[in-house]
């Protein structure tokens, strides 16, 4: 399995380092609310249930530091790892897993590690395109913009993405431990937001 790394195979994500992040608070919708009138948060998810789906076909969940960061970082955060899956880098296999996940009703956001990287095994992106409803290209945007001070141009290579399927958010991240515990640090920031607006009614 590819892990992610551009140049050949190489890790865009070496060398561990630390990641400034600027989490402002300025959210803006294309959705005509007027945010002013009412709390902007009432809809949040306090308390998450996380999917974490593993895709590699070197590893095992014994030996998943990748899976392990992202676990780690939504315990801390005070929400719940109600199941840790692991497959193979094929592309139904993929978009099956990714699928079932966020039909379950125990699932409030699901986070994907392995497979975005560009060598010809990494399927994760494709096969999440394909079931997003709505796409998060923030989310990979500023992923690549903190990961560009340790990475260099070499960023390009990571194609770390997020969307909105069957209104729940998923985040996919790329398979080394510093990328995934990056992309988990933007993602805990923000997934109890996105799970409640994606499954508020629309009459609200």
């Amino acid at each position: 399995m590819s892990d992610d790394r551009p140049l050949g195979g190489r890790d865009e994500h070496e060398r561990d380092g630390e990641h400034d992040h600027a989490h402002g608070d300025d959210h803006t919708h294309d959705n005509g609310d007027d945010h002013g009138a009412h709390d902007h948060h009432h809809h949040d998810v306090e308390t998450l249930g996380v999917a974490v789906l593993t895709v590699t076909s070197s590893r095992s969940l014994d030996d998943d530091p990748a899976g392990d960061a992202i676990a780690a970082r939504f315990e801390d955060a005070g929400h719940e790892i109600t199941t840790r899956d692991l497959v193979g880098d094929e592309y139904d296999t993929v978009q099956s897993a990714l699928s079932a996940l966020t039909k379950r009703d125990d699932v409030d956001v699901v986070v994907s590690t392995g497979g975005t990287g560009v060598t010809p095994d990494d399927v994760t992106v494709e096969a999440a395109d394909r079931l997003f409803a709505k796409r998060l290209p923030g989310f990979g945007e500023l992923f690549r913009r903190q990961s560009y001070d340790e990475v260099g141009v070499m960023v390009v290579a990571t194609r770390a993405t997020a969307g909105i399927v069957d209104e729940t958010p998923v985040f996919c991240l790329p398979g080394s431990e510093n990328a995934a515990r990056l992309g988990a640090d933007i993602a805990v920031e923000v997934a109890g937001h996105l799970a409640g607006l994606a499954r508020r009614d629309e009459d609200e």
